[in-house]
């Protein structure tokens, strides 16, 4: 007979200092009720804390946590559980996150790696001591449920999402109470929730945007600035749900988004900010502009703003102690602002894992800012579009589509499923467009490197943008003897892009030459004004981007955006978008950057593609089809969302800076050599990252021009470039011959 039963072991003999079962339950119980409560959720909360560990009241478990080798199966319990107390319905859906809480959310039927939750509810448990019945008390199912869906057609899709929350809430609770316990054992406290408020946050910014306002020049671009940023402001008492800021470039979106966002979020008692960026590549810059915004002094380390990348996968590290276990999920954005990437953001609300679903709940009662709402993916933006819909319907959340280019995504765009009250917060934009309109598009037909080089070096200041990184690169290297002749492109680090825009930025202010060829990654959110700029074509959303980087600050009358056809097969994910660009740019070719040509290119690429196509994984239909049997395909859909086709993998570059003297990526790779728990290494080593294709990765290491650190303990995940001679300061790295090396290195 055992007397008493224990979730966690420690490794005293007496037992004492071992965590007590029905403490964990009712601890987690209240963490996810507290988590839920902002959807009225709380006691479906309560139900799945209280019985999400209940196997382990099985003395087999108890056995395990004395020695034993056995595996018990301890989650299984707590499923049935929630069936037998909460009917086929509710029981169900709480049975999914009871379920996953550990193995992550399974399909509802035919499993793939994850046993479906069907088979798992059919197996034999170990029985249960009928004590828990006197040591814990589900609540008593809700009358009825406080979830809208929009429509009947998207019952499934708002009963699945509820699982994702319910799931987040429940995991994040289990771990953080799990980890309070390992902490008290080595007394110590993490420094959780220690920042300041979004009310402190909100004034400090409003201090630096008024005395940046104060010290701007006089000038048209500056006053729309200013009011832009007012109307924003004066619109923060509006109620949560869907914005839009359509503002031209330069008009100040990140900073303006960001002051509505705080004041918004401070107004209705929202929780946290996040930002999602569509590209990694300015994801740093970014959050170094709002850290200088916020900042109280020197002295403030403006750790309250955290960054989220996805270059290393935590969920692949392989180290074996359990208290390490615990340091390994995700983090669960339990802080007042994030910045994280879009990738990121829509993957985690699709994914069944508990590592990256363990932050949901943190975006609902947040404001989110999608930065650049026009790059969403065509392949998935019905799914993308009815998670926004769900977040401002369901769970108190606030989106703006922030853009100079904003996408139909409206009810009255004719969009299907589109939102139907979009409220927008700049103040006139046909008129900000015509005040701002500081560049003209003109079209140039079919042009080859050759005549596209010379028409470049005759420029002295001038910016190009192509589509893809091997033409940047050949284009460069066919002009790189042109004085000021420079390349951007992420095959450079993020440390290494950071030194060549400081040094272009430097010489366009100085007036000095300067001739640069980049990728699109210059588009977005990258502050450089050139007199002249050339863009491969491609959508119109891009072109008007790249517009964005020309005559930005209004130095000129007007500022001259050539728009060439570089006469190469276009990449596949932008080859419809260019034609439709094509055709809008015909029709409206005195003035293709206008709100009317805008949303005519969206609604015709949308119109273009077709529903199917604008859900080629079937995310959608998946969803509704099993809104009935609630038999959610979990885990195919995790597998089949992605933002991004090919996934590309992270080589670590011990990248030195310009003047030889950064030797921190080197340190870093040093320290993990002998570190126990990798995350704030990897996280310093995000400055020194190419993301390359996995090919290209393994041609590295086939060379032996990389080298894996730990992999028993961590995967794949840091991969170190050991042939330094492949990596170029004026291109970045190569692997066209990953056997190469410099003569001078040759030399005994």
């Amino acid at each position: 007979m055992i007397s008493r039963y224990y979730a966690h072991s420690a490794e005293s003999a007496n037992r004492r200092d071992w965590h007590r079962l029905s403490v964990h339950l009712e601890d987690t119980a209240e963490r996810a009720a507290a988590f839920l409560d902002i959807a009225g959720l709380a006691e479906i909360g309560r139900a799945v804390g209280l019985l999400h560990d209940l196997g382990k009241y099985a003395p087999e478990f108890q056995t395990r946590l004395d020695g034993g080798s056995r595996v018990v199966d301890h989650s299984t319990a707590g499923a049935k559980a929630a069936i037998e107390r909460y009917g086929d319905k509710l029981g169900k859906l709480l049975a999914f996150c009871i379920a996953g809480h550990h193995a992550g959310l399974a399909n509802g039927v035919n499993g793939e790696q994850i046993t479906a939750l069907a088979d798992r509810l059919q197996k034999p448990i170990p029985h249960l001591d009928p004590v828990w019945r006197g040591q814990i008390s589900p609540p008593k199912p809700p009358a009825r449920s406080s979830l809208k869906p929009r429509d009947r057609d998207s019952l499934g899709f708002c009963a699945a999402f509820f699982i994702r929350m319910v799931f987040s809430a429940l995991v994040d609770a289990d771990f953080l109470d799990t980890e309070a316990y390992f902490d008290r054992l080595d007394d110590q406290e993490k420094p959780r929730g220690q920042h300041p408020g979004l009310r402190e946050l909100s004034g400090r910014l409003d201090a630096y945007l008024d005395a940046l306002t104060e010290s701007a020049k006089a000038g048209n671009v500056n006053m729309l600035r200013r009011e832009v940023l007012g109307h924003a402001r004066q619109r923060a008492a509006e109620p949560p749900g869907l914005f839009t800021l359509t503002v031209p470039t330069g008009g100040g979106k990140t900073l303006t988004s960001l002051a509505f966002a705080l004041n918004h979020a401070v107004y209705h008692g929202l929780a946290r900010v996040i930002y999602v960026i569509p590209y990694m590549s300015i994801i740093e810059q970014t959050a170094s502009v709002f850290r200088d915004a916020l900042r109280r002094d020197d002295a403030d380390a403006a750790d309250f703003v955290v960054e989220h990348h996805s270059t290393f996968d935590e969920d692949q590290i392989k180290n074996r102690e359990a208290k390490e276990k615990l340091r390994l999920a995700m983090e669960n954005w339990d802080a007042p602002i994030i910045v994280t990437t879009a990738v990121q953001f829509f993957e985690s609300l699709f994914s069944n894992r508990p590592s990256r679903c363990r932050k949901l709940h943190n975006i609902a009662n947040s404001v989110i800012i999608l930065d650049e709402a026009q790059t969403l993916p065509l392949k998935l933006l019905r799914p993308c579009a009815a998670t926004i819909d769900e977040l401002a319907r369901n769970w108190r959340a606030s989106i703006v589509l922030c853009t100079a280019t904003q996408p139909a995504l409206g009810q009255k765009d004719g969009f299907d499923g589109g939102f139907e009250d979009l409220r927008e917060l700049a103040p006139d934009p046909k008129r900000l467009y015509r005040t701002l309109e500081r560049t003209r598009i003109r079209q140039q037909g079919t042009m080859d490197d050759r005549h596209l080089a010379a028409r470049l070096s005759a420029e002295r200041q001038v910016l190009c943008i192509v589509n893809t990184r091997r033409h940047a690169r050949e284009l460069y290297e066919s002009m790189c003897k042109s004085e000021g002749a420079c390349h951007l492109t992420t095959l450079m680090c993020a440390r290494h892009r950071h030194e060549t825009l400081e040094t272009v930025r430097a010489r366009l202010n100085d007036g000095a030459p300067v001739r640069l060829v980049a990728t699109s990654l210059i588009e977005a959110g990258v502050d450089v004004d050139f007199p002249v700029v050339w863009r491969a074509v491609a959508g119109l959303e891009s072109i008007i981007q790249a517009a964005g980087r020309c005559n930005r600050e209004g130095r000129a009358s007007v500022g001259d955006v050539f728009v060439f056809d570089d006469g190469r097969k276009l990449p596949t994910e932008i080859e419809q978008s260019a034609d439709v660009a094509r055709s809008v740019m015909r029709r409206y070719e005195d003035d293709p950057m206008s709100l009317e040509a805008i949303q005519r290119y969206f609604q015709e690429l949308y119109w273009h593609a077709g529903d199917a196509s604008l859900d080629t994984r079937a995310i959608l239909r998946m969803l509704g089809e099993r809104a009935t049997s609630l038999d959610f395909p979990f885990e195919t859909i995790a597998k089949e969302f992605r933002l991004i086709e090919t996934p590309m993998v992270p080589v670590i570059v011990p990248y030195r800076g310009a003047d030889g003297n950064d030797e921190t990526a080197e340190r870093l790779v040093d320290e993990l050599k002998w570190v126990e728990r990798p995350g704030r290494i990897a996280r310093r080593l995000q400055p020194y990252v190419v993301p390359v294709p996995p090919s290209a990765r393994g041609s590295l290491l086939s060379a032996n021009a990389a080298t894996v650190v730990r992999e028993a303990d961590f995967g794949m995940q840091f991969v170190v470039l050991s042939n330094f001679d492949l990596y170029r300061p004026d291109v970045g790295l190569t692997w066209d011959d990953p056997t190469y090396r410099a003569a001078e290195g040759l030399v005994v």
